[in-house]
């Protein structure tokens, strides 16, 4: 990495979707409604599994970055309707699906879900252990906030069948833990780990996040020194998204202590060689993994795939999301649950759904679905098989991101050969801007703009 490619992250960095779906939630419909999800729900899918969601949306206190739909509070009984609101729309949701139907996945996040009390945190898996058919192999995992996290917590997880987890960590840097109000000792999350490594956890997975007030090349090294001694399984390096628009909190971070485009390549620079000396692939965008991970087969395998929960080899489950905010989707709809707390619970209350928005994909999305998440996930896309998939000649269907893709060819992201497109060692920085290139709805004249983070 060099002065030009500081050129070109001041170049591409521009306001552009993550692509955890596509079309991107902004263009979900509000005239989707409770009668299009039951359709979906019931419409027959033996041959896909489930990965199933709960959001848990409280904190104990409010971290500034945070772009979550959470809701910092101390009093504890809020949790009890809530959960008494979950079981009501997992159990409703549960007659609408074919019952034949095994989950293969389940996360937990929020907010944080290990704001549950141990107690808590066994009713829940109960709960959706008695309306869902589990595989017995099935991937488990939580996000774990490690600060008052208790070994009763870890333990209460691992009893109710949960392999994996996620703590977040952001940054050991104290200057930057108070910027950003989540202050937690290198001790506290040492401790934590112990616990879980004890417990036998199967996969221990620690979350980053780059870009944040005060973060410097020098102090995120030291941060990533203690994180590559910590030994996880994964690493999620996330970019700080600054949305104040969105997240009024945000507003509380002072904008001059954020890293300039400078500093940021510094960060980058700093994550991919700590990482890539510890051994730690990297998958693209902001996961890495030990080479004999199963992301990392996966991606060699060309099978990896991404949706809301980021990275996953479970292409062919649906996502059932339960609680404020969740986002379902099956092979061709998404469904967004109510984001305000207040009526995502009346609307359970009146109905067990909360559907707020949704979209019903058509297959021109379908198609550039699939192309967006091939480019992310296996950092190529091959012409002939893509188009043999989908029964299109792939040339001229994409005519128009062939020719946007031109300019970063130039920039040396990707290559365009004859017969595929190949994301270069450099362009995986730029893995939003390169799927922009097949975003239709980016190129739409008309209507409000929905505003994105930057893409660097």
């Amino acid at each position: 990495m060099t002065s030009t490619t500081l050129e070109l992250l001041q170049k591409y960095s521009v306001a552009g979707p993550r692509y955890t779906s596509y079309p991107t939630a902004p263009y979900f419909r509000t005239d989707f409604g409770e009668a299009d999800w039951a359709a979906a729900l019931t419409a027959p899918a033996a041959d896909r599994g489930l990965s199933l969601y709960a959001h848990i949306p409280f904190c104990d206190s409010l971290c500034y970055y945070c772009g979550c739909n959470m809701v910092a509070t101390r009093d504890y009984s809020k949790t009890q309707p809530y959960l008494a609101y979950l079981d009501q729309e997992m159990a409703r949701t549960a007659q609408q699906i074919d019952p034949t139907r095994v989950a293969r996945q389940l996360h937990w996040g929020g907010g944080t879900p290990t704001y549950l009390n141990p107690g808590d945190i066994r009713r829940l898996m109960a709960t959706m252990r008695q309306h869902f058919t589990l595989a017995p192999d099935a991937e488990i995992s939580c996000e774990v906030d490690p600060r008052e996290l208790t070994r009763a917590h870890l333990e209460a997880l691992r009893e109710s069948g949960f392999n994996r987890l996620s703590f977040g960590v952001q940054d050991m840097d104290p200057a930057v833990q108070q910027a950003v109000n989540r202050i937690q000792s290198a001790a506290l999350v040492q401790q934590v780990l112990d616990w879980s490594r004890e417990l036998g956890f199967s996969s221990i997975n620690l979350d980053l996040i780059v870009g944040l007030p005060k973060q410097t090349a020098a102090s995120f090294s030291r941060t990533l020194e203690q994180v590559v001694a910590w030994a996880p399984d994964r690493l999620a390096v996330f970019s700080y998204a600054h949305v104040p628009w969105l997240k009024k909190h945000q507003n509380l971070i002072q904008e001059a202590d954020l890293p300039d485009s400078a500093m940021r390549l510094g960060l980058h620079q700093a994550v991919n060689e700590a990482l890539g000396a510890a051994g730690y692939v990297n998958i693209g965008f902001d996961h890495f993994a030990r080479p004999e991970d199963e992301l990392v087969r996966a991606q060699r395998n060309k099978t990896l795939w991404r949706n809301f929960q980021g990275y996953t080899t479970h292409k062919d489950c649906d996502i059932l999301a339960f609680g404020v905010s969740g986002i379902s989707q099956t092979a061709d709809v998404y469904m967004q649950n109510e984001k305000n707390l207040k009526r995502y619970e009346e609307r359970i209350a009146a109905t067990g759904l909360a559907v707020e928005r949704g979209l019903k994909l058509s297959r021109d999305d379908q198609i550039r679905r699939d192309a967006i998440t091939r480019v992310m996930c296996d950092l190529e896309l091959e012409f002939a098989a893509f188009g043999s998939e989908w029964g299109i000649a792939f040339t001229d269907y994409f005519a128009d991101a062939l020719a946007e893709l031109c300019p970063l060819a130039d920039d040396g992201l990707v290559t365009i050969a004859a017969d595929r497109i190949s994301v270069t060692p450099s362009g995986r920085l730029f893995l939003r801007n390169i799927g922009m290139c097949f975003d239709r709805y980016l190129k739409q004249a008309t209507g409000e703009k929905p505003r994105y983070s930057r893409t660097a």
